[in-house]
Order: C-alpha cells, then structure tokens, then sequence
C-alpha cells in the first residue's frame, strides 16, 4: 500500500513537526561534543571513553536506520515516527541520569535506536507531503533545522554545561520530544510503504555487519587496528554485509532493492554523503576541543567560536535547497563539498601553538557555506532518484551512510590525531590536528568529486516511469 489520503493536517505541520524532530536527533550528534571535557572530570575516562560517548549513539543509529525505515514502510510511518520519538525522549531522559560514564554510553545507544526510527520516517513522510516541483525548497527548510542544530550544538552544549551542568543538554530533549508526540498524532497522515513484509534475514545481515564495521572503528584507536576484537569486527561485519547484498539480489521482499544503485545518481550521492560525514564530523570532534585546550576557551566560549562555521547553515541550507529545484543537485552538492574541503585545508594551514582566533574565521565560513549547501540539495538528490514507495528505505539507506560516515570520520581522524603526537588530555593539539585536518579535508575532496558523477537535473516523471518500467523487468524476472 502507498500512502494513505491524509486526513489531517497541512503541509506546513508536515513541515513543521519533521523538522523539529529532525532538529532534536540532529542536536544530540553534536550537543555533547563541547561538554565532553566535563563529562571526563564528572564521571572519568579518557580519549576512548570520549569517542563511545558520542559513537554510541552514531552506532546504534547507523546500525538500526534501514530497520527503522522498513518498520515505518510494515506498521505506518506515522505510527512508528511517533515511536521513536518517544524512545528518544525517554533515552535522553536516562541520559541525563546516568551515574557513570558505561550509564551515558548506554542511554546514548538507546538515543541512536530512537533517532534510526524518527530521522528516515521524518525525510519520508516530509517528501510525501510536498509536490515534487516544490520539494527542494520544502527540504531546504527541512536542512536549515539540522543546520540549525549543527550551528547550535556545540553552543548549546557549551553554554548549558557551563552555566547549569552537562546533563542539561540531555534534559533538553524532553519536553521538546513530549511536545511533539500528540502532535504527530493529530496533524501528521499514516502511509505505508510498497514492501508490506519484513525482510528479517536482510534485517539480521545489514543490522549484523553495520554493528561489526562501525564497532570495529570505534575501537580500533583503544584496542589496536590489528586486536582480534577490532579485526575481528571488521572482517565479519564486511562478510555479513556481503551476505546482505546476496541475500537482497534474491529476496522476494527486499529490504533495500539492489536495483537502487543502478540509479548512478543514488549510488553517487551514498559514497559522496559518506565522505563529506568522514570529514566534517571527525573535524569537527576534534576542533571543538582543540579551541578549549589550545584556545582556553570555556566550553560556552568555544561554542560561540564555533557559531562562523555551523551558523552558516542558518543562512545558506533554504537557498541551497530552491537552488537545487532550479539547477538540480550536482552542482550544488559539489561546489559545496569543494568549499569544505578548501576551508578545511586552510584551518590545518593556520594552525599554530601561538593561538590567534581570527586567523580561523574565513576559514570557518568557508566550511560553513560548504557544509550546508550539502543537506537539502543532497537529501533531494536521493528522494528524486527513487519511486515514491521506495522513500523509505532510500532515506534509511543514506542516512545509515551518513552515520557510518561519521563513525568513520571520528575514528579515523581521532587514529591520525594521536598517531601524530596528539593528546587532548595534555593539551597538544597542533602537531596531531594538522594531518588530522588534512585527512579530512581529503575525504571532503574526494566527496565532490565523487558528487560530479551524479546526473543532471531531470524531471520528476521521468524518475517515477522510470522506476516503475525497472519493477516491470523485475517482477516479469
């Protein structure tokens, strides 16, 4: 079944209530990052312990996002959103009152759970709800609400950390999320998906080789890149996924339809949304601590200082997004992720010991503009290269890649960050973050590149006939 007639509601609460739930999920990935240096002296740890405080909510995200789509697709979009929802608010509530550092990584995985429900469910139900003539400018809207949380995460993090205490930026979630519940409920329409079944062998395979990937690089900086935990995550979760793939080529009721990446411009913005997460969130973890250990900033202050760099989504996502209805998504995207990559190689060429923060700001604008001419453009890019029945599990897909992505981006720079002599717990930044930087700034370029692959701007009734003359062919198979 495909979606069901709305009976409540409009647009602008479509667009509204997604947008917010959109915004809560898209403020936990980066709300702890300044708070991480009081969460350590609260409740202990060291560099490792960081990671998991913020990679356990990006694993259980990545791991459980196609899951969540297909739970939406089987029960009701509208139905399961509300759910996770719920479990995020709940999570975030456990959060806030967790005793010890294993209690915070803890809630935080449960956090991921509800955020792999609520965030492809919010990207469907939104792309459902909007024509799609207009629907590059209703998703800009949709981007500038993580931009917003991107721009005001580590702000927000600083200034509650520093002001109240650190477990207010959990705390923080819960009447935004209560709010929201009754309102999905009442103004939001159900719809379903076209695959009416679960694919359980396919939920165990990509669930299975998600978690040994993505666990593997969390702890491949504490226990070794050649431990037999680490190696051993590593080559089974690859071999599970390589299972997935088998199993999803043959499966009656697919969960994710190899087919999709047929589409050159599905499979395009997947890796390039992988790369740019690489870079942006893995520089991102480092620089926030970097102004409070090399800067002597507070974590409040760090955050404000920050603002150049994650506000510019405020500004550019909405015209990013109605640019991308005009001239298609290639050129957005890509142009954006060269912006990050440059600004991002000119933040490693300014670093010094002798901290000035001037030296940084164009560059933090640069990244800024980059970074958010990204979201909507690309979130357009992957609703326009399916059917509409398929939304689901192409929004579950690539957000799982973006997660993954920052998983990735956290491990491998935070690797690159001390095997180069850096250590945020005595402070030497400098000669660990410049390569760090570099890497990422690499992965960034490599993204846009990758981005030019995808195909111009075509029309919307192309790519549903399209789509519908592929499940001809496949079901006459």
């Amino acid at each position: 079944m495909e979606a069901i007639a709305p009976r409540r509601g409009t647009t602008v609460w479509v667009i509204l209530i997604t947008s917010l739930a959109s915004f809560m999920a898209a403020l936990d990935n980066l709300v702890v990052i300044t708070a991480l240096p009081a969460i350590r002296t609260d409740l202990g740890g060291h560099l490792e312990d960081l990671e998991w405080t913020v990679s356990a909510y990006t694993l259980t995200f990545a791991v459980l996002l196609m899951f969540g789509a297909a739970l939406g697709d089987r029960f009701g979009r509208r139905r399961m959103f509300a759910a996770g929802i719920g479990l995020f608010t709940a999570a975030s509530a456990a959060a806030a009152l967790a005793p010890g550092i294993d209690g915070l990584i803890a809630a935080r995985a449960a956090q991921g759970v509800g955020a792999a429900l609520l965030v492809p469910l919010s990207l469907t139900l939104l792309t459902a709800a909007v024509p799609a003539g207009r629907r590059g400018a209703a998703l800009g809207i949709w981007g500038a609400s993580q931009g917003l949380a991107v721009a005001t995460g580590p702000l927000v993090g600083g200034l509650l950390t520093e002001h109240l205490s650190w477990q207010w930026i959990f705390w923080l979630n819960v009447p935004l999320g209560a709010a929201l519940i009754p309102l999905v409920l009442r103004r939001l329409a159900e719809s379903r998906g076209a695959n009416d079944r679960l694919d359980l062998p396919g939920t165990l395979l990509v669930s299975g080789g998600l978690f040994g990937v993505v666990y593997g690089l969390i702890r491949g900086n504490a226990d070794g890149w050649t431990s037999y935990g680490v190696l051993a995550g590593l080559l089974a979760g690859a071999a599970l996924l390589v299972g997935f793939v088998l199993w999803e080529r043959v499966a009656a009721h697919p969960m994710l339809p190899m087919r999709l990446f047929r589409d050159r411009a599905f499979s395009a913005i997947n890796a390039a949304s992988l790369l740019m997460f690489v870079g942006m969130f893995g520089s991102i973890f480092l620089l926030s601590q970097f102004l409070q250990g090399a800067g002597g900033y507070s974590p409040a202050e760090a955050g404000v200082r920050m603002l150049p760099w994650t506000g510019m989504s405020l500004i550019v996502a909405p015209i990013a997004g109605a640019l991308s209805d005009r001239v298609g998504g290639r050129p957005v995207v890509a142009t954006g992720l060269l912006l990050q990559a440059v600004g991002l190689g000119w933040i490693a060429t300014r670093l010094s010991a002798d901290f000035v923060y001037g030296d940084y700001v164009p560059a933090f604008v640069l990244s800024g503009v980059g970074m958010a001419m990204y979201f909507a453009p690309a979130a357009n890019v992957v609703m326009s290269a399916v059917h509409p029945r398929e939304q689901g599990v192409a929004s579950g897909a690539n957000n799982a890649m973006r997660e993954i992505g920052g998983a990735l981006g956290v491990a491998v720079l935070a690797a690159v960050f001390t095997a180069n002599g850096g250590d945020v717990l005595t402070g030497a930044f400098v000669e660990g973050l410049r390569p760090a930087l570099w890497s990422g700034a690499a992965a960034v370029a490599v993204g846009a590149a990758v981005a030019l692959l995808i195909p111009g701007r075509r029309p919307a009734s192309a790519v549903v006939a399209r789509s519908e003359g592929e499940r001809k062919v496949d079901v006459a198979a």
